[in-house]
């Protein structure tokens, strides 16, 4: 490539496919695949109010959500329960097991991004990660 630049979604696939590559043993170790990390970190930081919201928030069908919320659940890494103010809803929520199983996963993925970023300098790491994360966050 002479003098000219990748085009972004490019780069962010052939990253993305990396990351994904790299990440999926460091789920498997922990017995979870993708999606039932995505699921995890979600409600990492509160309850979903319901199986619609929690969909909507990790990008997932509904329908295709179900049978992962159904894995999860019997692996008690996650609680439904029925919303007091309608019991039509169930209210997702992570226990205390299916924490330890979002952290260890992250320490795991934290240790492979340093190895992976170990080659960039450190002012330069520091502001792709938080470029990186502004984006993320913007879409």
């Amino acid at each position: 490539m002479t003098g000219q630049r990748h085009d972004l979604g490019a780069s962010f696939a052939r990253l993305a496919r990396a990351m994904i590559e790299a990440e999926t043993p460091i789920l498997r170790a922990q017995g979870v695949e993708m999606w039932d990390y995505v699921v995890l970190a979600a409600l990492e930081t509160a309850a979903a109010p319901t199986q619609s919201e929690l969909a909507v928030a990790v990008g997932r069908d509904k329908t295709r959500l179900i049978p992962i919320l159904d894995r999860l659940e019997s692996r008690g890494l996650l609680s439904r329960t029925p919303d007091p103010a309608d019991r039509r809803n169930r209210v997702v929520a992570l226990t205390d097991p299916g924490r330890t199983v979002v952290d260890a996963c992250r320490r795991g993925i934290r240790e492979m991004e340093a190895g992976f970023l170990a080659s960039v300098p450190a002012t330069e790491r520091r502001a792709f990660v938080a470029v990186l994360d502004r984006l993320a966050d913007s879409v």
